[in-house]
């Protein structure tokens, strides 16, 4: 058995669910609209270019979990998932987890994202094992904080290491699918990198050291 592991944003589904959530709360009138859509873009083109500072961009991201009842947060995750996530979602993606779950493989995603949004995408599709950068709670309500490393660039490296130190398992057979120049820390350390629909600076980085590219849009 190996360990498959796969990226979430723009590499399992068609899109990236933390901007998207910056821009699905502007739509149900949540946030200030221009000011917040100003930072979520401002963020998400310095994560596309790799030099997201991921502090600043968790300050700005988890502060809505703070302002928001847990049950408000639910209803609107649900809606959420349907309006946004659910048209993401690609054949191509599930048939590749598929065959990973055929295999016996373990299934881990791993992403920058924060828990709250990623945990019930994990699930709908099939993925069992999740490390994301984790929201802080206390008293069963998050504080608007980012609690423990940020699941991001070397971040992502440190928390599988401590995931595999958990589960008994060893990075021999392994297998890593991502779309970003931010993950290339962790690509680096798998048997099998493979780069998926991957941005241009990913791109020259898999085709200078001899890593699959592969498609599935």
């Amino acid at each position: 058995m190996s360990l498959a592991i796969f990226d979430l944003d723009n590499t399992l589904i068609a899109g990236d669910s933390d901007h998207l959530w910056g821009e699905f709360l502007i739509e149900q009138g949540k946030v200030d609209q221009e000011h917040y859509r100003e930072r979520n873009d401002y963020f998400y083109r310095e994560y596309k270019k790799g030099t997201l500072d991921i502090h600043a961009y968790l300050e700005f991201a988890l502060t809505p979990l703070r302002v928001f009842s847990r049950e408000e947060l639910n209803s609107l995750h649900q809606a959420f998932m349907e309006h946004k996530i659910l048209p993401l979602m690609l054949p191509k993606a599930q048939a590749l987890i598929e065959e990973h779950r055929q295999k016996g493989d373990t299934l881990l995603i791993i992403t920058a994202t924060n828990r709250f949004i990623t945990a019930p995408i994990a699930k709908l599709l099939g993925i069992p094992h999740l490390l994301a950068t984790e929201p802080e709670e206390i008293d069963g309500c998050y504080t608007g904080r980012a609690t423990g490393i940020p699941c991001f660039q070397d971040g992502k490296v440190h928390r599988l290491r401590e995931w595999l130190a958990l589960m008994g398992q060893d990075l021999s057979t392994s297998y890593f699918y991502s779309d970003s120049v931010n993950d290339i820390p962790l690509l680096k350390e798998v048997s099998h990198p493979v780069a998926v629909d991957p941005d241009p600076l990913l791109r020259a980085y898999a085709e200078e050291n001899r890593i699959p590219i592969i498609s599935l849009r």
